[in-house]
This record gives structure tokens, C-alpha cells and sequence, in this order.
């Protein structure tokens, strides 16, 4: 069996590739300034798991997501919300809410809280609306027992103590930048409530609003920091 692999596409996105090579893609967003050249066109798609529908998450008019879900075999899992939207778009996935569990190509995710908006912006000029399709975090247990906690883009909250309790996650994927998210300093605090030992940042550098860095991160936090640059990847 191989190595859990993560890789950081830009902005907030992950590829996630697992000891049985599903490969798992978490809020890819191909318009990001900083995004991986290398991973532009999905190779592979097993499962599609976005943490909510912002347009640096999932594309303008969830294009990002919607070009992964409708490639063939793939799964997609998100809110209740998000699948009513999806499937009014001719696309299946499955809709769920904060506590369950689903399981695809050997892993299981389980949908946790996040402090966040979750409003998709649709369409363009007087025809724009945005619908709260929500926010998530996501906890991923993998088919050699590594879990990951993925936050998704939130602030610092006392849960993340009882998310560390309840699934003993070894690795964080947080968001750093700061102005939209927690910044270094409640990401750190993050790590160490969830009782992660490695955390890899998201989330910052792709705009000069993102002022967060790994350097500031690693002031904050007792867990090991794992900078990765666009394109990189963890585990290999």
C-alpha cells in the first residue's frame, strides 16, 4: 500500500491521493493566481468534496466543481443544500449536514463545523444572485487509519478540542492568511486543540490581503509545519 499523498493546488485547494490512489479534490479553484500548472485538467477524479461553494473554493458559478462532478464515476458529497443545486443541474451527489458519515473509494469523511458563510454567488449583472449552500470542514479517514482534519475556511472555535477528541486526527489542513479566515495565531491554537502533529497551511499568499504566512504559523503551534508551495506535495 502506498503513502497518503497531499498535495496543495493553490489558494485553498488539496488533492488528496490515497494509500489505495483514490484521488480526492477538495475546493479546487483553477482561477486562482497561484494554482498548480500541473494539475489544471484532473487526471483522475474518485471523489469530489468541496468545503462550501465561495467562488475561490469552487470556481465562478461552482465551475470548478461542476466540471469535476460530471466526470464519470466520480462521487461528490457536500451539504444537503448543495445537492439540491447540483442535482436541479442534472448532477448527482450526496447531501448531508454536520455529524454524518459517508464512505467512497475506501475512505470515510465525516462532516464537521465550521465558522464560516457559505453563499454562492451565481450569475452575472442584474441576473446575480447567491444561495446559502453552507460551510463545512471535513474529517477523512484513510485505508491505513491516518485521519485528516480539513477544516475548510473558518475561524478558531473551542469544538475544534472535541473534533481532536472524537476522531484523533494527526494531520490539520488549516487556513492561515487571515481577513477572511483565522490567521496564524488561532490557526496554531487550532492545531494544538485538535492534537494534530503535522498542519499544512492553505489559504494564504494568493492575494496581498492574505497577509498570514507559515513562518508566523510555526510561532504559534507545537505541531510540525509543512509549508507546501503550490504544486507540492506531503508524503512522498
Amino acid at each position: 500500500m502506498a503513502n497518503l499523498r497531499i498535495t496543495r493546488l493553490g489558494h485553498g485547494g488539496v488533492l488528496y491521493r490515497s494509500p489505495g490512489d483514490a484521488w480526492i479534490w477538495v475546493d479546487r479553484w483553477t482561477g486562482a493566481p497561484n494554482y498548480a500548472e500541473e494539475y489544471r485538467s484532473a487526471e483522475k477524479v474518485d471523489v469530489v468534496a468541496p468545503t462550501h461553494c465561495h467562488f475561490d473554493h469552487v470556481g465562478d458559478d461552482c465551475s470548478d466543481l461542476v466540471e469535476l462532478a460530471e466526470i464519470v464515476g466520480s462521487t461528490v458529497f457536500g451539504s444537503h443544500e448543495m445537492s439540491i443545486w447540483l442535482g436541479s443541474r442534472g448532477i448527482e451527489s450526496i447531501g448531508m449536514n454536520i455529524g454524518g458519515t459517508v464512505e467512497a473509494a475506501g475512505v470515510k469523511f465525516t462532516m464537521v463545523r465550521a465558522d464560516h458563510s457559505g453563499g454562492a454567488t451565481l450569475g452575472t449583472g442584474s441576473d446575480q444572485v447567491t444561495r446559502d449552500l453552507g460551510c463545512w470542514g471535513w474529517i477523512l479517514e484513510f485505508e491505513d487509519g491516518t485521519v485528516v482534519y480539513q477544516s475548510g475556511d473558518t475561524d478558531l472555535f473551542g469544538d475544534m478540542a472535541l473534533i481532536g477528541e472524537r476522531y484523533s486526527p494527526s494531520i490539520g489542513v488549516f487556513p492561515i492568511g487571515g481577513h477572511y479566515t483565522m490567521g496564524p495565531p488561532a490557526a496554531g491554537r487550532a492545531a494544538d486543540m485538535a492534537g494534530v502533529s503535522t498542519v499544512i497551511p492553505v489559504h494564504y499568499a494568493t492575494f496581498p490581503i492574505l497577509t498570514g504566512t507559515p513562518d508566523e504559523l510555526r510561532q504559534h503551534t507545537r505541531a510540525e509545519v509543512a509549508a507546501l508551495e503550490p504544486g507540492e506535495t506531503w508524503g512522498e
